[in-house]
């Protein structure tokens, strides 16, 4: 399809900062045509520097998911740029498929590298992302009394690992769930686009070699991931969301499971009718680019909660993300029940339990904040916003200290 979307041609000279970290959210992102630009950030632990040339692109997160940039570029030649506006992405799509494909791949790939150096960083993980984790899931799942979920992964386990070292483990625990096998349905067919999952059920699982994403059609998936002998909801995504995206785009393990939070209709996309939907579904594949820049957006927000030093600064700033992600005006004095509790908090900001109970209690001291049928809340948003901001003004000083 033959398109009529207008690019701007804009130019800077060497040394101009092109965008700026922390900068509110602009209309536009960037594709390099010439000149060198660096691209950097400061996220504790997920600190980028790269150098772009002609082909390149940058600012996408921030214009796609409308959220302040969450890295600086400057130029390091004269650069000539084009300039695309966050509403002629659909456009630009038709007319440039390629270049679609090739934004999502970098934020796929991206998304997974952040992903790993976060639960390093909050969860102490160290698991491999590799078919053999499958069945350290499939022992948690089984020791939690859960058939469906165990009788998938050891399944699945079989299937990719014949020779390994647990394989007769995995069959003697299968024979003693032989009563439930009838309830779990373990494979589909490439052509079945549209799929029912009914509660409990294991749509993958953490480790499993994955080549399809999902859209979700109505009910709710949990995605989460077994760390320490722990299950850690990562996230429960509902009617429009999408998920598994980055086992399509590079053929790696899945890095967490997916499961049926209530009874679920999934719509498949796979590498049969992908290019069909690239080709014919401009729409949605600008949908699934501001999902992959929102995530990419959160993950490098937590990364850098990771670096403030004062625990009780980190749970504050915590909170704030979550207001931030949910879109929660911050100005507002009015009261906010937030979507996790306790144990999902000291998660977030790899706290042990026991510190973050101490941690807890001293913030319910002010009886703004409390935990109410196990979820957090507060009576003022606007509380959380001043407690948060004067923890990283803290932080600043006690790191300006430090260097000093």
């Amino acid at each position: 399809m033959e398109s009529n979307v207008q690019l701007g041609i804009v130019r800077y000279v060497k040394g101009a900062y092109l965008v700026i970290e922390g900068k509110q959210m602009a209309e536009h992102f960037y594709i390099i045509q010439q000149g060198q630009v660096k691209v950097f950030n400061t996220a504790g632990g997920g600190g980028r520097n790269e150098m772009l040339g002609p082909g390149d692109f940058f600012g996408v997160i921030s214009a796609m998911s409308t959220r302040n940039q969450i890295e600086t570029a400057q130029a390091l030649s004269d650069v000539v740029l084009i300039r695309v506006s966050r509403t002629q992405y659909v456009e630009l799509i038709q007319k440039n498929a390629p270049l679609a494909i090739k934004i999502i791949k970098q934020f796929s790939s991206q998304l997974r590298e952040l992903n790993q150096t976060l639960a390093k960083l909050t969860l102490n993980n160290t698991a491999k992302n590799d078919p053999s984790q499958l069945f350290n899931v499939a022992e948690y799942y089984f020791s939690q009394e859960q058939p469906e979920q165990a009788i998938y992964s050891y399944t699945k386990y079989l299937d990719h690992c014949p020779n390994g070292e647990n394989v007769e483990v995995a069959k003697e625990r299968l024979s003693e769930l032989a009563s439930h096998v009838g309830n779990v349905r373990i494979s589909f067919g490439d052509n079945e686009f549209n799929r029912t999952y009914t509660k409990d059920s294991m749509i993958f699982t953490e480790g499993e070699p994955g080549s399809e994403f999902f859209i979700i059609q109505s009910g709710s998936v949990k995605i989460a991931k077994i760390v320490n002998k722990k299950e850690v909801i990562l996230a429960i995504l509902k009617e429009g969301d999408i998920f598994g995206e980055m086992a399509l785009l590079e053929s790696k393990p899945r890095i967490a499971s997916a499961i049926a939070h209530e009874n679920c209709n999934l719509m498949v996309v796979n590498k049969t009718n992908f290019e069909h939907v690239i080709n014919n579904q401009p729409h949605f594949i600008a949908k699934v680019t501001t999902v992959l820049a929102e995530r990419i957006w959160l993950i490098y927000k937590q990364l850098a909660n990771t670096g403030i030093i004062d625990p009780m600064g980190r749970v504050y700033d915590a909170l704030l993300i979550q207001l931030e992600k949910d879109r929660v005006p911050l100005n507002s004095p009015a009261p906010h029940t937030f979507s996790f509790g306790p144990a999902e908090l000291y998660n977030m900001v790899g706290l042990p339990d026991v510190l973050g109970e101490l941690l807890l209690k001293a913030i319910t001291r002010d009886t703004r904040i409390r935990v109410v049928e196990n979820k957090i809340f507060t009576a003022s948003v606007l509380e959380v916003v001043r407690q948060a901001e004067f923890y990283r003004k803290m932080d600043i000083r006690e790191k300006n200290k430090e260097k000093a």
